[in-house]
């Protein structure tokens, strides 16, 4: 619950699926025709001299080999980072051909050189994408200084040589600018997705267990009536059978096992911790929290629970609140958490007044990083980083789930010598049982 970390991407989560063929065939199909279109016009419409056979020969193998692409494979098919990589890698080099037969640098299409790299930013690795940024502005070096002249109506213009290393910085440190903020930008999402996936399991397991709860709420229900049938049916035959009657220890076996399955089945209709049938819907707040964190219990660090109003004139009797997976969920992940952490003892305290409840985990640890506290509730933040089994999802998956039920998700370190973690959960308006 304490530390510094820098956000990782959990080898527990699935791998990422790549990109489909289809959308980078697209891609290609559109540069193409627009390659054709700017030739055609600066050739026939501008009149400008260009070497045709070159350009077209250029433009013609791109068209070729992306048929080639489209005819070999499904265009539903997924490439892998490194084929996507090779993939742009050759429109950067057929880039690099068409400005080298167009002048160079010079030519206000040279920008162009720039939409590869924007591409490779949203779906290729870290490694790829210093790949192919490094390609790209090795490309814009050699074509400021080796190309063919500008085509115009007469001699090309004589642009100064400062101009035309400041085309060069500029498309240089576009390049970067553009990999390093598209691939930020992008890998965050991915992040966040994969985290989200990561809640959305976590909650459709919590809501099985809650199904499963109720299951056994209804099957105590159902079994009651049949039990106490043969509760009756046993004390009658212990009355009739003699004391030394060879069945009479059996019958009393059976008399006994059958107040145990009865005891059984009313704590499975009575407990709220174990119940989340209609009549248990709403709970009192302490029990709900209490039964919340009972699953993170460990030998060797202590729960220590309290409750009561915060303040004068509120009610004594705790607010009510919805038994949810959300908050069983929520409030167990903050618990788990604070026990792995601590070293003796966690504390929960639950108090309330008539504008909130509020729930605080502390426990007695090294505390939460000041480096870190502003990055809690990021996914892929982890101070287990690399541990099997830590995914750095907990505190994630925890504030999101809380925060789903209205509540308001804080985190800190207790004051004082000792120091330790603290997280609070506040919601607002509580509901108490007399209104």
């Amino acid at each position: 619950m304490a530390g510094s970390a820098a956000p990782v991407v959990s080898p527990g989560l699935p791998p990422r699926g790549g990109v489909r063929l289809r959308a980078l065939v697209l891609i290609r199909w559109a540069a193409v025709a627009g390659q054709c279109f700017t030739a055609a016009v600066v050739h026939f419409g501008l009149g400008f001299a260009l070497p045709v056979l070159a350009v077209g020969g250029a433009i013609g193998l791109s068209a070729l080999l992306n048929l080639a692409v489209s005819l070999g494979r499904p265009g539903s098919a997924r490439i892998d980072d490194r084929e996507a990589t090779m993939f742009l890698a050759f429109d950067i080099l057929q880039l690099g051909v068409l400005l080298y037969l167009t002048g160079g640098l010079v030519n206000p299409f040279s920008l162009l050189l720039l939409a590869p790299v924007a591409v490779g930013a949203t779906i290729l690795s870290l490694a790829s994408n210093m790949a192919l940024t490094l390609l790209t502005i090795i490309g814009i070096a050699l074509l400021g200084v080796f190309h063919q002249p500008l085509p115009w109506r007469g001699p090309p213009p004589d642009l100064p040589d400062i101009y035309q290393a400041g085309a060069w910085a500029g498309l240089t440190l576009t390049t970067l600018l553009i990999a390093l903020y598209g691939w930020r930008l992008a890998e965050e999402q991915r992040q966040m997705a994969d985290a989200l996936a990561a809640a959305q399991a976590a909650l459709a397991r919590e809501q099985r267990l809650s199904a499963l709860g109720a299951l056994a709420a209804a099957a105590a229900h159902e079994l009651g009536s049949p039990l106490s049938t043969i509760a009756v049916v046993a004390k009658e035959m212990l009355r009739e059978v003699e004391a030394d009657d060879p069945l009479r220890e059996d019958i009393e076996l059976l008399s006994a096992e059958s107040d145990r399955c009865r005891t059984i089945l009313t704590r499975l209709s009575v407990d709220p911790a174990g119940d989340v049938s209609d009549a248990y819907t709403l709970v009192p707040l302490p029990a709900l929290i209490e039964a919340a964190a009972a699953h993170a219990a460990r030998d060797g660090i202590a729960l220590h629970f309290s409750a009561g109003p915060a303040g004068e004139g509120v009610p004594a009797t705790a607010p009510i609140q919805v038994r949810s997976p959300e908050i069983m969920q929520g409030i167990g992940n903050i618990v788990q958490n604070a026990v792995s952490f601590a070293r003796h003892e966690v504390r929960i305290h639950t108090r309330w007044s008539a504008s909130m409840s509020e729930v605080e985990v502390s426990d007695d640890g090294p505390g939460f990083s000041e480096a870190l506290l502003d990055e809690l509730g990021t996914p892929f933040i982890s101070t287990r980083q690399g541990e099997e089994g830590h995914m750095g999802l907990g505190v994630f998956i925890a504030k999101t789930l809380l925060e789903r039920t209205g509540a308001t998700v804080t985190f800190g370190n207790r004051p004082g010598v000792g120091g330790g973690a603290r997280v609070s959960v506040r919601w607002p308006n509580p509901v108490f049982k007399a209104t």
